[in-house]
């Protein structure tokens, strides 16, 4: 899948879906997600077995947009992790990409290593703490950069603080405590896309969406999600569809450079 299709479908979704639960099937989960609208996610290496999860999603539901997350792109680090959890190691980025991933994401910055090899073939989406974080990967090849966690870095008012300080041309993608709540204020501030997990619903109703495999409920959840970014981002930037924009419209609305071409 090329890279423009995967950023188009990410910027039209607006959300990306944290898929960190060993408890569901996760082509059902990507199902639930396609019925609300939404035709991506990322999996998780802190679930069991993320590659074989990755690659069986990519065969079964090829045209669905697939990332990989959690990626840890430092080798030290990697072989430290990897020593002590033999039973079930972190993937390398060359590891996720042969098991079919559509996009990277990390909580952390890639290496130049991992730009050098994936810059331009791969999205790429890497964590960052700071708008010098955000302009150096940026500068490097990412496509859209990760604020995490975000609520710990200020929320909302810490992506208002930084934009102008980056010209409002890096779109931002904040994930970590993300909610029905702060979306809005999120979009409001320019963000395009939003992380969240399976905490962003009820405790009550995920425990229940587990319990009995009721993927038309986390369905239902998951369209909620949606129609919010969706209003938000209307009333933000009225009159346009993200839903048919192209990558260069979507750009061109909203002054975001995503680093393609």
């Amino acid at each position: 899948m090329d890279i423009t299709t995967v950023l188009t479908t990410l910027l039209r979704d607006g959300f990306i879906l944290v898929f960190n639960q060993d408890k569901l099937d996760i082509v059902k989960t990507a199902e639930a997600l396609w019925a609300a609208g939404i035709g991506n996610m990322e999996v998780t290496c802190r679930i069991s077995k993320p590659t074989e999860k990755l690659a069986r999603l990519r065969q079964e539901l090829p045209a669905f947009v697939a990332g990989s997350a959690s990626l840890i792109d430092w080798p030290g680090m990697l072989k430290v992790y990897n020593k002590a959890h033999a039973d079930d190691p972190l993937p390398t980025l060359q590891q996720v990409v042969d098991a079919g991933a559509c996009y990277l994401v990390s909580a952390v910055n890639f290496s130049d290593a991992g730009y050098k090899k994936f810059a331009g073939k791969i999205a790429l989406m890497p964590g960052c703490g700071s708008a010098t974080e955000v302009v150096t990967q940026f500068g490097k090849g990412a496509n859209l950069c990760k604020v995490f966690p975000a609520k710990e870095l200020g929320g909302p008012a810490f992506i208002e603080a930084i934009d102008p300080a980056l010209h409002k041309t890096i779109s931002l993608v904040p994930t970590g405590g993300t909610n029905a709540t702060n979306i809005p204020d999120y979009i409001n501030a320019g963000v395009l896309v939003v992380g969240g997990s399976f905490s962003m619903i009820e405790k009550a109703t995920m425990q229940k969406i587990i319990a009995e495999q009721d993927y038309k409920l986390l369905a239902k959840e998951l369209t909620a999600a949606k129609q919010l970014i969706d209003a938000a981002r209307a009333k933000k930037y009225p009159g346009f569809d993200f839903a048919r924009a192209s990558l260069e419209e979507i750009s061109r609305k909203t002054g975001r450079n995503f680093n393609v071409g």
